[in-house]
């Protein structure tokens, strides 16, 4: 295959890696870097540049970053955001993941004729990247993002909330619809979410990307497992998993614990807001903020919770997880668009008294736990590697320029 000039545009920064979206990105670029030309334009915090970062990471790769904070409920910049969305019928994210500076580094390499392919990381790259120029646009569609606040106004209790969501849902649905069908590749990442997505767009071009893990980074390492341990990991600053975790603490716990009163629970990821600490603390149930790396917390954990209710693309913790060798309870949303198969590579629980009796059921059967995690980390060894799925989004970058080209 050619060697190609890939633009890769994402919000937000590849570094350091601290959530989902970030993770399988940062691996396809790093590999893709090793074959192509790769030049990454992103953004940063206003004093949080971690350009130097990545790009020693990923030496091969040429990193621009401009600073641009996005705005947060409660500024004077969100209620504007909110305004012009508003008044013009658009979802928000669509208004406040604007970045002129970002658009116009792109403008700048598009007219250089420096570009074969550009990639948009996440819908939110889309109002950076200019679409019928001449160059392919790759779509990387890490969710099905207007499904994710359709689950959110289901979840949601308060009624005026509940009607907002679900305006945003159909506004997202549209623009969603309206990206995949102007890209000239979507990359999904399960063939649940191509499917979705076609719907919303049926003569667009859809591809899969599968998810992947390092399994030679997230492998058993023999360390002690604490009895009765439990593992939640993800960024809380995603409403999703704050969702989860606040549910769980609420309606499984106290079920829980009624029958092992033992269990301890840990919750890992950035960034949680006070509000979860403050539950957290009150269930007796330690927070740990932002952390170096995550394999401590799962290597101690005899099972890993992925409690979500609200949530779109796929786990990459769920990977991560199994790849440890530990087994995991999830909700169907959970495990949603993985290869797996409940009760041979996982424990699929919806119902909060459900929930809690699959997590007792592995606390009292060791022996089945094992068997559980050992299936799992065969499967991820055996199928889901970052370089097989560079491999298929390489594939799709050649497809996107030879498609333009023919």
């Amino acid at each position: 295959m050619r060697r190609l000039r890939v633009l890769w545009v994402k919000l937000g920064g590849l570094w350091p890696i601290d959530a989902g979206g970030r993770l399988r990105s940062f691996h396809v670029v790093r590999e893709l870097a090793r074959r192509h030309r790769v030049t990454v334009l992103t953004t940063h915090p206003p004093g949080a540049d971690a350009t130097a970062a990545l790009a020693a990471q990923v030496p091969e790769a040429e990193v621009v970053s401009v600073p641009f904070a996005l705005p947060t409920r409660g500024t004077p910049r969100f209620a504007a955001a909110l305004g012009r969305a508003w008044l013009a019928g658009r979802p928000l994210e669509a208004t406040r993941s604007r970045v002129p500076a970002l658009r116009r580094h792109v403008e700048r390499h598009l007219a250089a004729r420096a570009v074969d392919v550009c990639v948009a990381d996440f819908l939110v790259a889309t109002p950076s990247v200019p679409f019928g120029r001449g160059v392919p646009v790759v779509l990387f569609a890490h969710n099905v993002e207007h499904l994710i606040w359709q689950r959110l106004a289901e979840v949601e209790a308060r009624r005026w909330r509940r009607a907002t969501l679900r305006v945003e849902a159909g506004r997202l649905r549209r623009w969603e619809g309206e990206a995949c069908a102007r890209a000239t590749v979507t990359a999904a990442v399960s063939d649940l979410d191509r499917a979705r997505l076609q719907a919303l767009a049926p003569r667009a071009r859809l591809r899969v990307v599968p998810t992947g893990v390092d399994t030679t980074h997230f492998a058993p390492n023999g360390t002690h497992r604490v009895p009765g341990r439990l593992v939640f990991v993800g960024s809380m600053d995603w409403h999703p998993n704050e969702d989860a975790v606040l549910h769980f603490l609420d309606a499984t716990l106290p079920r829980i614990r009624s029958a092992r009163p033992d269990v301890s629970v840990v919750v890992v990821g950035r960034n949680p807001r006070p509000a979860l600490r403050a539950a957290a603390a009150a269930a007796g149930v330690t927070v740990t903020g932002t952390v170096d790396d995550v394999r401590p917390w799962l290597a101690e954990a005899d099972v890993c919770v992925v409690p979500l209710r609200v949530g779109g693309g796929t786990r990459l913790k769920i990977f991560e997880a199994l790849a440890m060798g530990l087994p995991v309870v999830s909700t169907a949303v959970g495990a949603e668009g993985l290869p797996l198969v409940p009760d041979r590579h996982f424990v699929e629980a919806d119902a909060p008294e459900a929930f809690a009796a699959a997590v007792l059921a592995l606390l009292r059967e060791p022996a089945r736990a094992r068997a559980l995690g050992d299936a799992g980390r065969r499967l991820v060894t055996a199928q889901y590697s970052w370089s097989a799925a560079a491999r298929d989004f390489d594939a799709i970058c050649h497809e996107a320029v030879e498609g333009v080209c023919a």
